[in-house]
């Protein structure tokens, strides 16, 4: 979707001061405030520029300087951008994340899937310099199933089985959600008692073909399971519009990239549209 950048950058400064709260300020060693660093990898990711590049496209706009109180001939360097995303701790890009997602309406009902993002477009040469041979990472997602707002991400790069990082990710919301759609894939007993016990009701096909089981099936298909699909579609909305690879070398920093990317994709539907 092709929205306007300089609402887009405005939103990103509003929602970044609120989610650093009375951190959003300038750091204790001076220099620019955290939520202007934070903008500006909204703005690199969003417009899809390198390191390099960003400084250079905020030289020639000046609408998107102004909102980020930036003077032309003190910009901050590439290398500032590159190392601020180390110093912004994962906290940093959750928080936002909770905040995008809290801008829109929460229905209390999710649709909870798993994706991959490919992190071979990254460097084959430093994960082969590193020992490391994992090409993909699994990302588990919470879907609004109304306003397709993503409200938690779980990133895996080991891929655990979706039993075991599905509850995790519905622990974590619990208090704001009551039923979540899932296929069978995060099917066991166990997950299914945790649920009820969090008082969240699970959507979740059961295996087999049995006439009891397909009987349970059908009940969980009327109270809305077929609104899982939601899910699917914000990961073909967040991979269309920001790709589907990790470009960062450091497993951690792929990490606060995919969390960058779905509270880009909130941020993004609060946005006027060209």
């Amino acid at each position: 979707m092709e929205i306007d950048i300089l609402d887009f950058v405005e939103q990103c400064r509003d929602l970044a001061k609120q989610a650093l709260g009375k951190r959003a300020g300038e750091p204790a060693s001076g220099g620019f405030a955290r939520w202007v660093h934070v903008v500006l990898h909204c703005f690199r990711l969003e417009e899809d520029h390198s390191y390099r590049e960003t400084p250079n496209r905020l030289k020639y706009v000046s609408e998107v300087r102004d909102v980020l109180g930036l003077d032309q001939d003190e910009l901050p360097d590439y290398s500032t951008i590159y190392k601020s995303f180390d110093r912004l701790k994962m906290w940093v890009w959750r928080a936002l994340l909770r905040v995008s997602a809290q801008q829109h309406p929460q229905s209390g009902h999710v649709a909870l899937d798993s994706t991959f993002f490919d992190r071979r477009a990254a460097s084959s040469y430093y994960r082969q310099r590193s020992g490391n041979s994992v090409q993909t990472l699994k990302v588990t997602t919470l879907t609004d199933i109304e306003s397709l707002a993503v409200l938690d991400v779980h990133i895996s790069a080991r891929w655990k089985h979706d039993t075991k990082t599905g509850p995790q990710v519905v622990r974590r919301n619990a208090d704001d959600l009551l039923s979540v759609a899932a296929d069978k894939a995060f099917h066991n007993w166990h997950t299914k008692y945790e649920f009820y016990a969090l008082g969240v009701e699970p959507l979740i096909l059961h295996r087999g073909s049995r006439p009891l089981t397909e009987g349970n099936n059908s009940l969980i298909r009327a109270k809305g399971y077929a609104q899982r699909w939601m899910a699917e579609t914000s990961y073909s909305t967040t991979k269309r519009s920001l790709g589907d690879a990790v470009r960062a070398l450091g497993w951690y920093r792929q990490f606060r990239e995919v969390v960058l990317m779905f509270a880009i994709i909130n941020i993004e539907k609060l946005c006027e549209p060209l």
